[in-house]
């Protein structure tokens, strides 16, 4: 039985196929229209998802879409009633879009799908879709699930039980009060934008003193012992008008919002420590009531608040559960997986049995491309590639490059399914190198010096350089770095403790002395397991430095033409697309590469 889901009309959609308990594919829509976080109905990644399985959506039994319109409508709705006449002009802004596609889902589907399609269009609700994203792929037979996000229909966030292929949903929190409004409306009042500068926020937040976690608590959420709170809406505007936060939001943490282009302050520091605080806790008083409403061993995560990988790791390290497992794309584009499998056990009931190493295969569920594909877009831009006679000699020369210190963009078989790039889709480079972080930062990303980078470490002996016993495939655990910071010095403030980061891996290790650890075995990810265990056997080091393949304010790469132009736009040193190996020295220049990287330069 083929069944496809569909998350839409919100953010970073997706579709995924579904072939019985089986999941064929993923991908989200923004790495094929390149427009980052793309909104609308994820057409040519459902188109995508058909043809890597050979089907057509004639051949589909079944479409099912990530939450319920009218409810959500129904929200939207109450909520104008409730906080007019003031809330009219939010009112007037959300109407067209719901009155021209998002109350006609089946429409939608039916043009997106060109058509072809006559079969059932079922409807999950949007945190059982995210549940189900999370404890069908999981390894564990029985678990508690915890979700987390803004906002589905109403729910901002649930747990439940989930033991075999049954899944339950047993209580919930309601808007307006909501964990990841509250982090969203932090983060845009410190300068970045909702739904995509959190993590900034997150990175940020090493960088200050929590103290307005106490006026936080004091003033604006009401937290209570088993982790759900209530917020003081005189500090917000999202339910009745056009900002995040209100102007007593403002007079409270000393005046206006940060503009986005502005310098930060200790205050925007202080406040991403505060509000991280607070989330942390918000995290684990919820998880210690799961755990002791149901007495599990084990913890399922998604919903956008389970990519803050700060309070997951606290959660390892610090909560009542012996393992976590969250979902790779915990956001909205994993509702779309969530609610394909949602239809095939929960409402169709067929039996489930857990994949030890879980079902999600590395998250490497989206489009690869073959060496014709490679050499053809090579052709178009006249590339300048080498080849190797075996795929160990590949391996060699990547690890040689590496061990030089040159920065190296990896393009290889399936693109990652989520937010994060595990060694597919990656920029990667030498952790050792004091100076890497920030070449990678302003050289290489075009970004904020303050951002750290995440490791990949060799599955297996991640305990020689982190405190994390366990694996961590998909780079969601944030967790201490051994060695990383010298607690003794005297420690600068604001952005200069960057000066404070020592040890054996500079370029990974953030201010705090942490790190976002992704292990790496060669079952998930065989070229890049080979990559990191040639570079260990040459400098002795199992670690590399990886971060997302992307051109600043674009999504991840997704084809041979994105990887080539991203490596010639920045300073990127060497190419790996497929099986060919390019280096920078020997590419004829292309037009608007120079000008695009002087933009960024200091002046």
């Amino acid at each position: 039985m083929n069944i496809l889901g569909i998350s839409a009309f919100f953010h970073d959609t997706a579709a995924a196929l579904v072939r019985d308990s089986a999941i064929v594919g993923a991908a989200q829509e923004e790495r094929f229209t390149r427009r980052k976080h793309d909104d609308a109905f994820p057409r040519q990644a459902a188109e995508w998802c058909l043809a890597t399985a050979g089907l057509t959506a004639a051949d589909l039994d079944a479409v099912v879409f990530y939450e319920k319109p009218l409810v959500k409508f129904e929200r939207l709705l109450e909520t104008a009633l409730a906080f007019a006449p003031r809330g009219f002009p939010q009112f007037v802004k959300a109407m067209p879009p719901w009155l021209q596609r998002k109350l006609h889902i089946p429409r939608e589907i039916d043009a997106g799908l060109g058509g072809a399609y006559r079969g059932p269009i079922a409807f999950a609700t949007h945190h059982e879709s995210h549940a189900a994203s999370a404890f069908y792929p999981s390894p564990f037979d029985e678990a508690a699930v915890l979700t987390l996000d803004g906002v589905g229909e109403w729910s901002t966030a649930t747990w439940g039980t989930g033991r075999g292929h049954r899944l339950q949903l047993e209580a919930e929190m309601r808007f307006p009060h909501s964990p990841g409004l509250l982090y969203s409306a932090f983060a845009l009042f410190c300068g970045f934008r909702v739904n995509s500068g959190e993590y900034k926020l997150m990175g940020l937040a090493p960088y200050g003193e929590p103290r307005f976690t106490d006026v936080i608590l004091r003033e604006i959420v009401d937290l209570r012992d088993d982790g759900s709170f209530w917020l003081d809406q005189r500090f917000f505007d999202y339910c009745a008008g056009l900002r995040m936060t209100s102007r007593r939001f403002d007079r409270l943490f000393g005046g206006p919002p940060r503009r986005p282009d502005g310098p930060l302050t200790d205050r925007e520091m202080d406040l991403a420590a505060s509000i991280q605080r607070v989330l942390e806790e918000i995290v684990l008083r919820m998880a210690g009531h799961v755990h002791a409403r149901t007495g599990m061993r084990n913890l399922c995560l998604a919903g956008g608040v389970a990519l803050n990988c700060v309070a997951n790791g606290r959660l390892l390290r610090e909560g009542p559960f012996e393992r976590l497992w969250i979902q790779p794309a915990a956001g909205d584009a994993g509702g779309a997986l969530g609610a394909a499998l949602a239809h095939w056990h929960g409402h169709l009931g067929n039996p489930r049995t857990a994949d030890p190493h879980d079902a999600q295969r590395g998250s490497l569920l989206g489009p690869t491309c073959d060496a014709a594909a490679v050499d053809a877009a090579l052709a178009r831009a006249g590339g300048v590639a080498e080849s190797f006679p075996d795929e160990a000699s590949l391996v060699a020369a990547v690890a040689a490059e590496l061990d030089a210190g040159r920065i190296v963009g990896h393009f290889a078989g399936p693109a990652e399914f989520g937010p994060r790039a595990l060694g597919n889709r990656s920029i990667l480079a030498d952790p050792r190198r004091p100076d890497m972080q920030r070449r990678l930062n302003l050289a290489i990303k075009f970004r904020e010096s303050f951002r750290p980078f995440a490791p990949a470490v060799l599955a297996g002996r991640q305990r020689e350089f982190f405190e994390l016993d366990g694996e961590s495939p998909y780079m969601l655990l944030v967790t201490p770095v051994l060695g990383g910071v010298d607690r003794g010095a005297t420690r600068a403030s604001g952005l200069d403790r960057l000066r404070d980061v020592g040890g054996p891996l500079p370029a990974i290790t953030h201010v705090d002395g942490s790190a976002r650890v992704q292990t790496v075995d060669p079952a998930r990810a065989p070229r890049f397991h080979a990559i990191l265990h040639a570079f260990a056997r040459r400098t002795g080091c199992p670690v590399l430095v990886n971060t997302s393949f992307n051109i600043r304010g674009e999504p991840i790469v997704h084809d041979p033409a994105d990887a080539y132009r991203c490596f010639m736009f920045t300073d990127m040193d060497v190419l790996v697309l497929g099986d060919r190996l390019l280096r920078k020295a020997d590419q004829p220049p292309l037009a608007g590469a120079e000008a695009y990287r002087r933009q960024f330069l200091p002046d």
